[in-house]
C-alpha cells in the first residue's frame, strides 16, 4: 500500500515543468525507479478540452521517447515559420498549375480531361506509328493476342465462402 500511495504522491510532488505550447499544453516528466531500473515518464496536462490532435509533432516526439530533450521556444517558432512557409509555396504552386491550366485551354479550345481509373487506350496509341522501326506494320485489333486467364480468384466476393479456395493444380 505504501508504496502505491508513494507513487501516487509522487505524480503531484515530483513533477518538472519541461514546456508549454501554442495551444497552452504543459509537458511534464519524472523519473522513477521501477525494479531498480530508472525510467522517465512524461505526460502532456491539456488545456482545456483533452484534444491529442492539439499537440505538434515535436512535442509528440518527445513524449514517445524520440528525442531525448524537449523543444524549445525557439525551435517551435523556427519550426512553425518553416511550416507558414512551405503553406505560401503549396499556395504558389497551386496559382502557377491554375494559370498553365488556364493557358492550355485557351490554346486548344477546350479543356483538356483526365479520367480517373480508365485504362489507356493502347490501340490508339499504336495508331499513331503506322510503321514500326523494322518496317512491318503494326498489328490491328483483330491480330493482337488477348491475355491468357489468370489464375487468380475473380469476382465481386458476394459468393465467397471461407475455407473453399483451392490452389489451381
Amino acid at each position: 500500500m505504501s508504496r502505491l500511495w508513494r507513487k501516487l504522491a509522487g505524480l503531484w510532488s515530483n513533477r518538472t515543468l519541461m514546456g508549454v505550447d501554442k495551444a497552452g499544453n504543459r509537458y511534464f516528466a519524472r523519473t522513477e525507479e521501477i525494479d531498480g531500473i530508472v525510467k522517465e515518464k512524461r505526460w502532456v496536462a491539456f488545456k482545456g478540452e483533452q484534444d491529442p490532435t492539439s499537440v505538434p509533432v515535436e512535442w509528440i516526439c518527445w513524449l514517445n521517447g524520440q528525442r531525448r530533450r524537449a523543444p524549445t521556444p525557439e525551435e517551435m517558432m523556427e519550426l512553425e515559420a518553416r511550416r507558414e512557409q512551405v503553406k505560401m509555396n503549396v499556395a504558389i504552386l497551386k496559382e502557377e498549375e491554375e494559370r498553365k491550366a488556364k493557358v492550355q485551354r485557351t490554346d486548344e479550345g477546350k479543356p483538356t480531361t483526365i479520367r480517373k481509373g480508365a485504362d489507356p487506350d493502347l490501340r490508339s496509341f499504336l495508331r499513331q506509328f503506322p510503321n514500326d522501326s523494322k518496317g512491318t506494320k503494326t498489328p490491328d485489333s483483330s491480330q493482337l493476342k488477348k491475355p491468357e486467364s489468370s489464375s487468380e480468384p475473380t469476382g465481386s466476393g458476394e459468393s465467397f465462402r471461407p475455407g473453399t479456395w483451392q490452389p489451381p493444380t
